[in-house]
């Protein structure tokens, strides 16, 4: 008897936006680059929102238009893009839609760790295969990349600059010469048109290994700024709330914007160090305190109210989350936060609520 596959935690960006990118597809006209299953403006479009055929376009990315269309001609080219940015600003988030939108395939992936090999970034072995018959075409495991130049799709990297230094360079060749050389079997794999790689990397990591400059010339770089204005970030943080509300099938109410609002004021005041209004300077904790981190703690207080609360988000189920977010260090980051309860919550109209909250 057979059985419906049970939901996955987290689909593809291919797989959960099918339907627009399907819709684009059919009515997008313009030139599109060899092996793209879109043009550039259509990927442009499906990034920043839009509509297509009646079918409405959700915006995965809310920022400056120009950041998307400099990353997306650079895709077109035979340059390599690197997504730069402090941790948070959606550079993983916009690498994966790009992949799918340009390549249909998001999953060709190699995530950057202190702990990645350069087999990661060229290939591996069957050893079965390689002992019964020694080094062959067959016993080759092909790594994202390979099957990437293989089949003119694109490859992402993740936290690039995670990868110790040595093998970072593996990739020179590949970027440079547009092939993978097989020095076991005196052959190389060469890149069908269509192949491009996106990296992303942040410089605030710790353990971060500096890009070499022999590297860094074969990528285009695109910094992603943190959002603009308190208005900006709200709308990122409520969006993506919601959709990951549905993923996770989260028995809450839709967060009020007031609390939204309220969390991201105290995220930016924190990272720049000064509330708002200017006029009150503030200490800034260790952590980034990113968008993501704010998106967590959102998602963290619905599920507190949906199970342990009357389902509508409150600030007691903020503060728990807040404060995990806020304190890294316990020592030096918990001074900092007492320090602006104390002198910016408390003080703040309506935030009497927040405040004792954060203090229990």
């Amino acid at each position: 008897m057979s059985q419906n596959p049970a939901p996955v935690l987290r689909a593809h960006a291919e797989q959960q936006y099918a339907a627009e990118l399907a819709a684009l597809a059919a009515c997008d006209d313009r030139p599109r680059p060899p092996q793209w299953k879109l043009s550039p403006w259509a990927v442009t479009t499906y990034l920043l929102g839009g509509e297509a055929n009646g079918v409405p376009i959700v915006p995965k990315y809310i920022g400056q238009r120009r950041v998307i269309e400099i990353a997306v001609a650079t895709l077109a080219t035979d340059r390599a893009l690197l997504l730069l940015g402090v941790p948070g600003t959606a550079k993983s988030w916009v690498s994966e839609h790009l992949a799918a939108a340009i390549s249909g395939d998001s999953t060709l992936l190699v995530q950057g760790t202190a702990g990645t090999a350069e087999e990661s970034l060229r290939y591996g072995w069957n050893y079965a295969l390689l002992l019964a018959k020694g080094p062959s075409p067959e016993a080759i495991v092909p790594g994202p990349i390979m099957r990437a130049m293989r089949e003119g799709r694109l490859a992402r990297v993740e936290e690039l600059t995670r990868i110790p230094s040595d093998v970072q360079d593996a990739l020179i060749t590949v970027l440079s010469e547009k092939t993978l050389p097989v020095p076991e079997l005196g052959i190389e794999v060469q890149a069908v048109r269509g192949f491009n790689v996106i990296a992303t990397a942040n410089d605030r990591d710790k353990g971060v290994n500096d890009l070499s400059s022999a590297l860094k010339r074969r990528f285009n770089t695109v910094v992603l700024p943190l959002p603009d204005s308190l208005d900006e970030e709200v709308e990122i943080v409520r969006m993506r709330v919601e959709s990951l509300g549905r993923a996770l099938e989260i028995p809450a109410q839709p967060p009020a914007l007031e609390e939204v609002r309220r969390l991201v004021t105290v995220f930016r005041e924190l990272r720049a160090g000064v509330t708002s209004d200017g006029k009150t300077k503030v200490k800034s904790p260790t952590g980034s305190l990113s968008t993501a981190e704010a998106i967590s703690v959102i998602n963290h207080g619905l599920t507190l109210a949906a199970h342990f609360g009357d389902g509508t988000l409150r600030a007691a189920d903020l503060a728990g989350g807040l404060v995990g977010a806020v304190v890294k260090d316990p020592v030096q980051d918990r001074v900092v936060w007492q320090e602006y309860l104390e002198t910016v919550v408390k003080e703040r109209d309506g935030w009497k609520d927040l405040y004792r909250a954060c203090r229990e």
